[in-house]
């Protein structure tokens, strides 16, 4: 017979991938949760993971484990759902995971009309650089750039939003107004750490610094990021030029749209769920919330119009 407790420890480890993660979201001390792993393997006569310096990585059999292993969890959360009734009362918590940049200009916003009218909901707004793992259950709802291809998740294409070439007025005053792209050659950027990119959509800079165009040696990145709030704060400050969303550059008085007939590109934000959490009303409620506030906003989000329109008329 299996042990409860003893799945529950081996799906941690297999979705955080490391001791000290599983150990903290457990609640257990990595000495304890150590010896509970082996001893499961034991138990099992079965090797389930490989152990590096890089963390623990499921083996053949642990893989086939764990096949089992989400199903049984599955079963038994929507079993303690089911007895509580908790999936159809509006209060629990949901954790939201977003990039940073939309979580921070545009999401934040929107949700404290959504806190304000569900009181009795708790949201954890993960607002990162990076993707959220929706399979290592990081969250429950996830909006990202590109669209997901993992089994057994619920996907939306969420809205649209274009991102331009901006600059501050100061940078423009010492260095000049780009006047077509074969001009950017003379100019200093603002972009992305190219190896540290986690998502080819955000490759903005690329097609637009091809040598055939732009010329040798070709712009000067005067800073790059992984971070595009940092990179908003340094164009503002004159760093440089740099592509950025509407939604963060609009409410900037002091950043001037370079180029603006040549430049705009198209991206697309995705909105995702776990099957089982997707079903949960206050999950449903929030994305529903969600696809309609950003519906609204539109027009901001293409960079036509200059404000973030707040759910209740606030904005």
């Amino acid at each position: 017979m299996l042990d409860w407790q003893d799945i529950q420890i081996f799906l941690e480890v297999a979705r955080s991938e490391r001791l000290t993660d599983a150990a903290r979201r457990l609640g257990l001390d990595h000495s304890t949760l150590s010896r509970r792993t082996r001893r499961f393997e034991q138990a099992l006569n079965t090797q389930l993971f490989e152990r590096s310096t890089h963390g623990y990585h499921l083996t053949e059999a642990g893989q086939q484990l764990l096949a089992h292993a989400e199903e049984m969890a599955r079963h038994a959360f929507e079993a303690g759902e089911s007895l509580t009734d908790k999936n159809h009362q509006i209060s629990g918590q949901i954790r939201l995971g977003v990039t940073e940049g939309f979580g921070t200009w545009v999401i934040a916003p929107l949700l404290s009309a959504f806190c304000s009218r569900h009181p009795g909901i708790t949201l954890d707004l993960l607002a990162l650089p990076r993707v959220v793992n929706l399979s290592r259950h990081e969250a429950d709802l996830a909006i990202t750039v590109e669209r997901p291809v993992s089994p057994g998740l619920v996907i939306s294409r969420l809205c649209d939003y274009r991102l331009r070439l901006y600059a501050s007025e100061g940078y423009l005053a010492r260095h000049g107004t780009p006047q077509r792209i074969a001009e950017l050659g003379k100019h200093r950027l603002v972009g992305y750490v190219d190896d540290l990119i986690f998502s080819e959509q955000l490759s903005y800079l690329e097609p637009l610094l091809d040598p055939a165009v732009v010329g040798q040696p070709g712009p000067h990145f005067a800073m790059r990021s992984t971070s595009v709030t940092t990179q908003h704060a340094a164009c503002l400050h004159g760093a440089g030029l740099a592509v950025l969303p509407c939604f963060m550059a609009s409410e900037s008085a002091t950043l001037v749209n370079v180029l603006a007939d040549e430049v705009a590109i198209d991206r697309q934000f995705w909105i995702t769920a776990r099957q089982e959490q997707r079903r949960l009303a206050r999950v449903r409620l929030l994305w529903d919330f969600l696809r309609e506030a950003l519906e609204t906003n539109r027009a901001f989000l293409m960079g036509e119009t200059r404000k973030l329109t707040l759910p209740g008329g606030d904005g």
